[in-house]
């Protein structure tokens, strides 16, 4: 059977891809060697952000008394915690089916490999495809690190279905993945050491809003280790290195967090001459490969480790198929931390500006400035920081810390997008009180 679309990979890449292609009638084939939803619904960001809200309820109900809610014999049910997140998972895997079905999108388990241009091997079978898309995704990255095969060493992937609490936790890498496993660990009473080889934590993030979340985080029985190499895992400690002095901790259970690596292997990608490396899979802005008809989006192509850069890049492909001509942006693609307190994110850094020589304002505002934050967190720090054009008044950046900065950076990155001026933005009204008008007091404060 010959099909227009055929999809390699069933995350948030691939099935949106797939959905949209059904919706415009195309013939589509989608492939999947585990579950619907890959990596982001069934082991990465849905079961981690469920797990997170958990401990966040359970911080709410033992820190009630700020807010005058008292609380008694507060309890964390972990076995409880862990069903509910599989809950979570498999309603939106049938949710997720339920658009395959009425898309008309035809749904294939197992491993594919590329036989040729128009060709994939699942099993026994090989399928035809006009067009092949790519969306495989990416694995936890494995660290050259003595004993890091010791069965106290967990990756981002086992460490969600504990069975139960860990004594003591070590987290190697401070990046997005190991603060927020951190985040949820400390919450709960766990005492958690972060190592981090770099001078800061999220080095993606801007410099100042990094400093403040570890800051913040290590009110939460977290001890950050920055400047430091781990030398080794033993079956209960991890020994580590900081300015060539070496330090010993003990460690019930230690979680590698050192980053993601592209799934390359195995598809086939140098029989059809795919232009690849360790990296991943090279495209231009229309995510297409160097080979005719074929495409590569998400992880797999090392440009954004984002589920929703993976959706967007699916939906180009999708829209360039269906004769809309389209392109792959990354000036404003959004950025979150599901930490508590959140970090949100969107364009150029400061650092970023100044590297690249553009002028540009930058403007502070603590978040205690809106009556919103204030009302509902009794202790909680957090800023938000804009970076404008110095001569056009254009948006280039926002960055924020603390509250509902996930729920609210995609307005920011819609006038970055946009290229919004500073004057533009000042005529659109926000709700009051909400943390979210900060942006535009922000912005209003560094024009004038």
């Amino acid at each position: 059977m010959k099909y227009d679309l055929i999809v390699i990979g069933a995350g948030p890449g691939g099935y949106v891809a797939a959905e949209r292609a059904g919706e415009q009638g195309k013939k589509v084939l989608l492939i999947e060697k585990s579950h619907l939803g890959g990596v982001c619904l069934n082991c990465g960001c849905v079961p981690s952000k469920t797990l997170l809200n958990s401990s966040k309820v359970y911080h709410y109900a033992t820190h009630g008394e700020a807010y005058g809610v008292k609380s008694e014999n507060v309890s964390f049910d972990l076995p409880a915690v862990i069903a509910r997140k599989q809950n979570v998972i498999e309603t939106l895997r049938k949710g997720i089916a339920g658009l395959m079905k009425r898309n008309k999108v035809t749904v294939v388990n197992g491993e594919a490999k590329l036989v040729s241009r128009r060709e994939v091997k699942v099993g026994d079978d090989v399928y035809e495809g006009d067009n092949i898309m790519i969306a495989v995704g990416s694995s936890p990255a494995k660290p050259p690190i003595p004993g890091i095969d010791n069965d106290c060493v967990y990756d981002s992937t086992r460490l969600l279905d504990l069975e139960t609490m860990p004594e003591s936790l070590v987290v190697v890498g401070g990046g997005v993945i190991g603060c927020e496993f951190a985040c949820f660990f400390g919450t709960l009473g766990i005492p958690v050491t972060v190592i981090e080889m770099l001078p800061e934590i999220c080095p993606a993030v801007d410099a100042e809003i990094a400093k403040m979340l570890r800051q913040e985080l290590s009110k939460r029985n977290i001890t950050f280790h920055i400047g430091a190499r781990v030398e080794s895992i033993g079956k209960a400690d991890v020994t580590f290195s900081v300015k060539d002095k070496k330090q010993t901790i003990p460690a019930s259970h230690v979680l590698v967090a050192t980053g993601r690596t592209c799934n390359v292997d195995g598809l086939g990608l140098e029989d059809v001459k795919i232009d690849f490396d360790r990296r991943g899979i090279k495209v231009d802005d229309t995510c297409a490969t160097n080979v005719p008809g074929v495409y590569a989006i998400g992880d797999v192509t090392g440009k954004q480790w984002l589920a929703h850069s993976a959706s967007r890049m699916g939906e180009v492909v999708v829209h360039n198929l269906c004769g809309r001509a389209d392109h792959f942006r990354d000036n404003a693609i959004p950025g979150v931390i599901y930490t508590t307190p959140e970090v949100g994110t969107v364009g150029i850094t400061e650092a970023q500006a100044k590297e690249q020589g553009i002028p540009v304002k930058v403007g502070k505002m603590p978040m205690m400035a809106s009556g919103r934050f204030l009302a509902e967190n009794s202790d909680g720090k957090g800023v938000c920081k804009v970076i404008v054009h110095a001569e056009t008044n254009v948006l280039l950046g926002v960055h924020m810390i603390g509250g509902a900065c996930s729920e609210m950076v995609f307005g920011a990155a819609a006038m970055i997008e946009t290229e919004m001026r500073v004057k533009e933005i000042e005529e659109i009204v926000f709700p009051h009180p909400t943390v979210s008008e900060l942006i535009r007091d922000t912005l209003i404060a560094t024009s004038h």
